[in-house]
């Protein structure tokens, strides 16, 4: 950790989070109350995904949604500040026993994730809950930026691959043998070529193949992984049991397992999406696939 970092640990630690995601409600109101940037897109989502909800409950969860946007953009910094005291304060762990189970093989395990809650602030308490965590997210074009944004994101130890580069396949393949939670965020659209056409909330939607086709290489187990902010002011963070590799895919077409696979990934995240539609990110076209 720079002597920058520390410094913001100093500071940011004894603030208290709801202070700090108070800080987001009026760039929340700005945006989609003022400026009404993408609220378009917003509402236009969630009336695809929940065509039976009136339109006052749409702009109801839109609002919300982004509201929880700005304030865990404050909220995030708090990545530098965690430590055991934190996490014992403001963190409900839900299931940890599926990834110890993963983690106990030696083998490494796949994280399958979405954009709910605090994706960065999960993967980094479960760093400090001592499990080896790596994200597979894009960068900047700015060294700079990936310097500061990454330096936050990381702050507990989590790495980062990008998701496309001539050295990612070596890079999550030398992860699993170092015992690594390799993460994958399946929730945004993705076309050809390394997307294929799956069904998100009844309409046609291009997500990424890339865990499928890692899961077949490597026959490693998938943990969905998730966080929400619950009513009792604490961020729960969920490890469900995991989707493991079935035998009858060595016998089944490569092509029709990937979109198979790949609409299952998607089923889950639709399934948690439904539980708690007013801490996603409804602000990305999800439905670009030509006939959604």
């Amino acid at each position: 950790m720079t002597g920058i970092a520390k410094l913001f640990k100093i500071i940011l630690k004894p603030i208290p989070r709801s202070f700090l995601r108070c800080l987001g409600l009026p760039f929340g109101f700005i945006w989609y109350d003022l400026i009404r940037f993408r609220r378009k897109v917003v509402i236009d989502n969630l009336t695809k995904a929940f065509p039976e909800w009136s339109e006052e409950k749409i702009n109801s969860v839109g609002r919300k949604s982004v509201y929880s946007l700005m304030e865990n953009f404050f909220e995030f910094f708090l990545i530098l500040a965690i430590d055991d005291d934190w996490i014992k304060k403001n963190i409900v762990f839900e299931g940890l026993e599926n990834l110890d189970q993963a983690k106990s093989e030696g083998k490494g395990a796949f994280l399958l994730s979405l954009h709910l809650g605090q994706g960065d602030l999960m993967a980094n308490c479960l760093a400090r809950q001592g499990y080896k965590v790596s994200i597979i997210t894009k960068f900047f074009n700015s060294k700079l930026l990936n310097a500061v944004w990454f330096g936050v994101r990381g702050a507990q130890g989590v790495r980062h691959i990008p998701p496309h580069g001539e050295k990612t396949p070596f890079l999550i393949l030398k992860q699993l043998k170092e015992n690594t939670m390799v993460g994958f965020v399946l929730d945004q659209h993705m076309g050809k070529p390394y997307g294929v056409r799956t069904q998100f909330f009844g309409r046609s939607a291009g997500t990424a193949y890339g865990l499928a086709l890692f899961h077949i290489k490597t026959k490693r187990p998938i943990v969905p992984v998730y966080n929400y902010l619950a009513d009792d002011g604490k961020i729960h963070i969920v490890a469900e049991a995991p989707f493991l590799y079935r035998n009858e895919f060595e016998n089944q077409d490569r092509e029709q397992t990937l979109v198979e696979l790949t609409q299952a990934f998607t089923d889950k995240i639709e399934q948690i999406v439904r539980r708690y539609p007013e801490q996603w990110m409804w602000i990305h076209r999800r439905w670009k696939w030509k006939g959604s």
